[in-house]
């Protein structure tokens, strides 16, 4: 099953139940705005594409995108005198980019939702990527860091969303997770990546090196 939405490219990854925030001042975003507050609140829908390559401000800023994002819901608009808006919208699932469409307002693409599924054995991956989580978190205390999540999920899906959303990981290894054609594959590859990067970080000891500040993962 497919739909046609509007496209807002970021500077970083979202993943099913991940809420952001967004200042809208270019005028394509604002097109778009306008829009989806024409429609009824559950209509708001979008998607979202992480950057390939190019910035996220400017008219040619974005070079290239990622195919596969999130269709994401508004939840919360504060619209501004000098046109502009801020808003909060949270992802909902995941989806593949299969065609641009030509718009002369702001961009829009014909999308595939893609399946979310557990996969083979994922309740061991599940066990295991959390035990990986939970020393990472041990870790990132020794540098008076932590986790801003208390309490993840145990189910296998919502508990790969939720650790990817929130280990501070660089944008090429959280796209590859969104990417992840399955819960377990997922974990199992979110296991890797932070096993290396917790070696990385006890060889050479620093501060991670990129932060996650822009979204938040929620169990709401």
């Amino acid at each position: 099953m497919g739909a046609s939405l509007p496209i807002f490219c970021l500077g970083s990854v979202l993943f099913p139940g991940t809420s952001v925030s967004l200042h809208i001042f270019e005028d394509r975003y604002r097109a778009m705005m306008r829009h989806l507050l024409d429609k009824a609140d559950h209509e708001r829908v979008f998607g979202i594409v992480a950057i390939r390559e190019g910035y996220e401000v400017g008219e040619s800023a974005v070079q290239s995108a990622h195919r596969v994002g999130c269709e994401v819901l508004l939840t919360h608009v504060e619209e501004h005198e000098d046109g502009g808006y801020d808003v909060q919208a949270r992802a909902a699932r995941r989806v593949r980019l299969d065609a641009m469409v030509s718009s002369a307002d702001f961009m829009w693409a014909q999308v595939e939702y893609l399946p979310e599924l557990d996969g083979p054995d994922a309740e061991d991956a599940a066990t295991r990527a959390h035990a990986v989580f939970e020393a990472y978190r041990a870790l990132l205390r020794t540098f008076s860091l932590d986790s801003t999540v208390v309490d993840v999920p145990t189910e296998p899906l919502p508990l790969s969303y939720a650790l990817a959303a929130t280990a501070v990981l660089t944008l090429r290894d959280r796209q590859d997770l969104l990417e992840a054609p399955d819960a377990a594959t997922r974990l199992r590859q979110f296991s890797r990546v932070l096993v290396l990067e917790m070696q990385a970080m006890q060889a050479i000891p620093s501060l991670p090196a990129v932060e996650v500040a822009r979204t938040s993962w929620s169990p709401n």
